[in-house]
């Protein structure tokens, strides 16, 4: 309740929205800055079926990229494997099994690479 009796400025017509927390435009936002927790230093692709009814799709985890470079770089997997995906959360969402074609692009950037799953 504090937050809401103090008032919050949602959207300004000068600057757009506005964080709520604090309070400045959302593209200069300071206190959502915080980034993906370091993980252990290798990079996991593997399979998975599950929630996409029976489609398989390959994800990739533990990149060591912040979301702009994770995001171009995504592209740049999914053109050379010639499919489509997406990044949720931190990780690369590749259609279809492509385990065999990512494992050396990964390695190239020298990255340790394993495969994960089945």
């Amino acid at each position: 309740m504090k937050k809401r009796s103090e008032g919050g400025l949602v959207f300004s017509t000068e600057q757009g929205r506005m964080c709520p927390d604090c309070r400045n435009p959302v593209n200069e936002c300071t206190c959502t800055a915080a980034s993906r927790p370091a993980g252990d230093g290798i990079v996991r692709v593997s399979r998975e079926t599950k929630g996409r009814k029976g489609k398989g799709v390959t994800l990739i985890t533990g990149i060591p990229l912040d979301d702009k470079e994770l995001k171009a770089y995504a592209k740049v997997l999914k053109a050379k494997c010639g499919t489509g995906g997406t990044v949720k959360d931190g990780v690369v969402e590749i259609q279809g099994d492509q385990r065999d074609l990512l494992v050396p692009l990964l390695e190239q950037k020298g990255w340790t690479v394993k495969r994960a799953g089945g």
